[in-house]
């Protein structure tokens, strides 16, 4: 089985150089979105999204973002999340975008964060690793020995937008993360829509049967979060219950189950 080859710019980074985002050419922070059980009313995690140093979107953060920095930009994401993190006290996990492209091998690259959890007292259990399924994954083994090295370093893992992208079923017979996010694609306007109803529902029934959680991303009206209780979701992400706020926690609404 062939490595894949290593990233441009790849080089062992230590986490004080990380938190100095200047080696990329552009600096950026972080926002915080919630993910919550409305069963509970609990906290499920924080999602880490990129911005730009006065809060600038996502967009402007990857239009620096090149081939020549991906490593850089990745492993720097981890370690600004978990500083963050730990300065704010974040409840729940931490969940943190990886890009699978910018992995050299799992075992190197994880150094960084290791090390940055180690020095900001944030435990590693309480990290989420996120892939997109939108991503072009190069190599579905490669992906598999990420999640693979992830999970036995105790790291929870996820597939984001899962049913956005051509994978789907495929990419979860391969492997099994602990957690999929559904794209709000198949969330949007779910209440009027039997079809996506009806995919949904055999997602939620397939993750019963392998142990996965799931949870369904781009909430925007309580029609939909109705919509989905009945079909056993009960962790949710969207504006319907928190925006991101830039380098602070959001506040929670969780509107009245009805």
């Amino acid at each position: 089985m062939m490595t894949p080859p290593k990233p441009r710019g790849f080089r062992k980074l230590g986490c004080s150089e990380c938190l100095k985002a200047s080696h990329l050419g552009f600096e950026f922070s972080m926002a915080f979105q919630p993910i919550i059980n409305t069963q509970t009313g609990t906290v499920y995690a924080h999602e880490a999204l990129a911005r730009g140093p006065e809060g600038q979107g996502a967009g402007w953060v990857f239009q620096h973002v090149n081939a020549d920095n991906l490593y850089r930009f990745d492993q720097t994401c981890r370690v600004k999340a978990i500083g963050l993190a730990a300065e704010l006290k974040l409840p729940g996990y931490l969940s943190i975008n990886f890009m699978p492209n910018a992995v050299y091998r799992p075992e190197l690259c994880i150094r960084t964060t290791l090390e940055a959890a180690e020095r900001f007292d944030f435990p590693l259990e309480r990290i989420m690793f996120e892939f997109t399924e939108n991503e072009k994954i190069q190599s579905i083994e490669h992906i598999t020995r990420i999640v693979a090295h992830y999970q036995k370093t105790g790291f929870i893992t996820a597939i984001d937008d899962f049913g956005a992208g051509f994978s789907g079923l495929n990419l979860l017979a391969d492997l099994q993360t602990d957690v999929i996010k559904i794209d709000m694609y198949l969330i949007r306007n779910i209440d009027s829509h039997p079809a996506r109803q009806a995919i949904v529902r055999s997602i939620v029934s397939c993750c019963q049967e392998l142990s996965i959680q799931v949870i369904a991303e781009g909430i925007e009206t309580e029609a939909e979060w109705h919509c989905l209780r009945q079909l056993g979701i009960t962790l949710y992400q969207g504006y319907l219950f928190a925006t991101p706020e830039f380098e602070a926690l959001p506040a929670i609404h969780i509107p009245s189950k009805g």
